[in-house]
């Protein structure tokens, strides 16, 4: 079944004010910057960034099928090809977003914070495909590439448009709002990751609060009600003209209030009071803090039109994202094992999040809590208080075995309990050996550390034990 147009080259060059080059008249059924995960009939943008430049990939797009490349520079592919040429590709990318994003008439959500944007913006993504045409970023692309990138790709009929949008520094997120121009703007949470680059968390909270500058005037705000940061969030957004402000979280005081969460080895039972109705839902990933992302949800769903009974009828099918909580059934020659995959990311909010969520896992007569983590990167001078910090948490959850990798996490070593340490290494890589020696039947084994800790290698590792052709996910 062949694939709807996206972009003509006419609506593409009128978007861009490029200049077709070579062949004049080709559609594209969908945007890439990345030659290697093109799919044929893709525009292919050449991104110049700070590590390699799109044009030396040109010739590799058309021979996987681009219908054209937009660059800004003057190339000459052999055989066919088409071009569209503009002075600076980037700009050209935003301009494709800001016509796809004007030519649709999507309700636009907008997802930031410290913690959960993905998780949220993939709870979205399930509830209102249920109602809808519905288009959201791919995996985590929320940057000055990601966001455009995702409104461009965006498909006309589309009637909910789902936006996450990430930062490092201050000053990040007003252009990608700006450019996305929210209906529903949320803010998950605020919690202490990229310190490094902030003075406090209150900083980062402002930061965050910048997803408000883009939000279009009667639009809804949807606020974390339980952090220290909240008042901060709805000053901000109270500058929106006409704006409603929803709180959502477990406070009293909050619109819509978590009443009660009760775990299960499927997920849990939640219980919520959405402004004064009750209304209870099963929902298919485990953790409070889940529970709590759902609450905005349906917040958004509330606030876009749609509906909201139906949605939290379909948090029963959500399913988790790779590296961010996905957990497998496998069987080994030691027995059955159960492999969590945390691997994707890690800050002082989600570790505290993900051995919680461990804890609550039920496991056999014979099996364990088994958590290996990495370091947690970008966290300033109080980085290695913060590792250290976890190891209440890990006495809270009453983890078994404790497996720590990364100079930081030396200082969490230092703080565990004979009876908790598994093994330390400097690197991720030093732990491999340790970790397969040590796991048994019954184990629950948790994986998780900042990406550039490489923690993923050692998922891959324990899911290699499965006597099955695939681990099987929960």
């Amino acid at each position: 079944m062949s694939q709807p147009e996206l972009w003509s080259a006419e609506a593409a060059a009128r978007a861009t004010k490029g200049h077709l080059v070579g062949i004049p008249d080709w559609t594209a059924t969908g945007v890439s910057i990345d030659s290697r995960s093109l799919e044929p009939g893709d525009l292919f943008v050449a991104i110049v960034g700070p590590n390699s430049d799109g044009h030396d990939y040109v010739e590799k797009a058309m021979d996987a099928g681009a219908a054209a490349a937009l660059v800004s520079q003057d190339l000459e592919p052999s055989g066919d090809f088409a071009l569209l040429q503009v002075p600076d590709t980037l700009k050209a990318l935003n301009a494709l977003g800001f016509f796809a994003r004007d030519r649709c008439q999507a309700k636009r959500i907008a997802i930031t914070g410290s913690v959960g944007k993905t998780g949220t913006k993939e709870m979205l993504r399930t509830v209102l495909s249920n109602q809808a045409p519905t288009h959201a970023s791919y995996a985590s692309y929320n940057n000055l590439w990601g966001v455009p990138l995702t409104l461009a790709r965006m498909p006309s009929e589309t009637q909910f448009g789902i936006f996450e949008i990430g930062m490092n520094h201050a000053g990040e997120i007003t252009p990608l709002t700006k450019l996305v121009r929210p209906d529903v703007a949320i803010v998950t949470t605020v919690a202490p990751v990229h310190l490094e680059f902030f003075k406090d968390v209150d900083d980062i909270g402002r930061a965050k609060a910048e997803i408000f500058n883009g939000l279009k005037a009667g639009g809804t705000a949807i606020i974390n009600g339980d952090i220290d940061q909240t008042d901060i969030l709805k000053d901000a957004a109270a500058l929106v003209p006409h704006a409603s402000i929803v709180t959502f979280g477990e406070s009293p005081s909050c619109d819509i209030r978590l009443l009660s969460y009760e775990e299960s080895a499927t997920g849990g039972l939640v219980s919520v009071d959405l402004a004064g109705t009750q209304l209870s839902y099963d929902i298919s990933l485990p953790g409070r803090h889940v529970a709590l992302n759902s609450l905005s949800v349906l917040a958004a769903v509330s606030a876009s039109g749609a509906d909201v009974k139906d949605a939290a009828a379909a948090m029963s099918h959500l399913q988790a994202v790779p590296g961010r909580g996905t957990r497998h059934h496998i069987s080994t020659t030691r027995g059955d094992l159960v492999i969590i995959d945390e691997s994707y990311n890690a800050n002082p909010a989600s570790m505290a999040a993900a051995i919680e969520t461990l804890g609550n896992h039920a496991v056999t007569s014979s099996g364990r809590r088994i958590a290996v983590l990495g370091d947690m990167l970008e966290l300033g001078p109080d980085a290695d208080a913060l590792h250290a910090g976890l190891a209440d948490n890990l006495a809270a959850a009453q983890i078994d075995k404790v497996f720590l990798a990364g100079p930081h996490m030396k200082t969490l070593w230092a703080r565990l309990p004979q009876n908790q340490r598994g093994a330390y290494g400097e690197a991720s890589s030093d732990l491999h050996k340790d970790v397969l020696e040590a796991i048994t039947d019954g184990d629950v084994v948790m994986v998780k550390g900042s990406l550039g800790s490489r923690m993923g290698p050692i998922v891959e590792l324990l899911l290699g034990l499965s006597s099955d052709e695939a681990a099987l996910r929960a």
